[in-house]
């Protein structure tokens, strides 16, 4: 059965990455599994407006306004709970809200100029990775500082700059899971095949799935 989903984006107002640019190619992605619904911002984060889903995508792109107390309260219930969160890219603009970047484990610093980037395994041993490779993507090299409190386990990592930097992280919070993909500037991208995958492996791993 297909994994209820809330997709939830910025689209006229994104300063850099709206969601109807990726929108079409992510539901494409998972068709065979997930239902998505898109949403316009953070308003359906409340908790009895995520009670339909078992995860929650964010592509956001809101970095400086950080969703009301209901809706940050409302995600953390829903993940505590047992529902699923995938942070995608600039997703991790949630970070306005303190309590939703403990949640997804780091806080975005920054990146140097968009470059080609090799990205390797770093935990072949999780679920998440089975059937997953290693790839080559052009991509903004993002930069995170993780949170030391959170336990999270890197999956994968690229190289920059003579050194290996995390590009893709899970953690369970309460009876939740959740997943952070660096990779998704733009739709090329989500065009890449090998990167679909690991999508997928996260959506699935996220809802409990996997």
């Amino acid at each position: 059965m297909a994994i209820r989903t809330l997709l939830i984006g910025t689209y006229t107002a994104a300063p850099y990455h709206p969601l109807g640019a990726v929108e079409g190619r992510l539901q494409h992605i998972l068709a065979d599994t997930a239902e998505l619904t898109p949403v316009e911002g953070t308003g359906l984060l409340r908790r009895e407006s995520l009670e339909p889903y078992e995860l929650c995508i964010s592509y956001t792109d809101s970095w400086k306004q950080a969703p009301a107390a209901e809706e940050t309260a409302g995600l953390l219930q829903f993940v505590a709970g047992g529902g699923g969160l995938l942070v995608i890219h600039n997703g991790i603009s949630l970070q306005a809200s303190p309590e939703l970047s403990q949640l997804i484990g780091a806080q975005f610093t920054g990146h140097p100029p968009y470059t080609t980037l090799p990205f390797q395994l770093a935990d072949v041993g999780h679920p998440l990775t089975q059937g997953l490779e290693a790839f080559t993507l052009d991509e903004e090299p993002y930069r995170f500082e993780l949170d030391p409190l959170a336990e999270l386990t890197v999956l994968l990592t690229y190289s920059h700059e003579g050194e290996e930097w995390p590009a893709a992280w899970v953690r369970h919070y309460g009876l939740g899971r959740v997943v952070y993909l660096m990779p998704g500037h733009h739709l090329p991208s989500f065009e890449h095949e090998a990167y679909g995958q690991w999508i997928v492996n996260a959506a699935k791993w996220a809802a409990g799935k996997l």
